[in-house]
């Protein structure tokens, strides 16, 4: 099954996957604390057609959990969350989270906890995946992004 949702922000790379039998979901998330929920809920069912397992699409969906968490308290709106996986083989999986860059001046619930109770999703992340790494994108938006071996 190829899954290609075309996101209001980018459509060429999800229209030039298509073509190419990738798979593609794309999401704009509303910058806020339901953000991460809302990725995990529309990603896993996503996820389960693409042909991953229960243990691949839990590791998916923490990583995609940490990179949309740190993209709602750390960075400036929007964020998107973009799924690619080639169509050849199950587990595959890049994550992206776009977001508008670092905010001005964090004032959030995070900036404000104990170092104890946070910071430790670029662990959670570098753990999962076989790489991860942020650039920015040409509309000037930053990419934060972390992929997955087939396994």
């Amino acid at each position: 099954m190829n899954t290609t949702t075309i996101s209001r922000r980018q459509q060429s790379p999800e229209l030039q996957a298509a073509r190419t039998g990738e798979h593609v979901f794309g999401l704009l998330l509303e910058h806020g604390p339901l953000a991460p929920a809302s990725a995990r809920h529309e990603a896993r069912p996503v996820l389960a057609a693409w042909g991953l397992d229960d243990d691949q699409i839990y590791e998916t969906l923490l990583v995609i959990s940490e990179l949309v968490t740190n993209a709602v308290c750390h960075a400036m709106p929007p964020v998107a969350l973009h799924l690619r996986a080639s169509g050849k083989g199950a587990g595959a999986v890049e994550v992206h989270v776009s977001d508008g860059g670092p905010q001005a001046t964090p004032d959030n619930w995070a900036t404000a906890r104990p170092a104890g109770e946070h910071g430790r999703g670029d662990m959670i992340v570098s753990a999962l995946t076989s790489q991860a790494g942020s650039g920015r994108e040409s509309e000037g938006l930053i990419d934060h992004w972390a992929s997955f071996d087939a396994a």
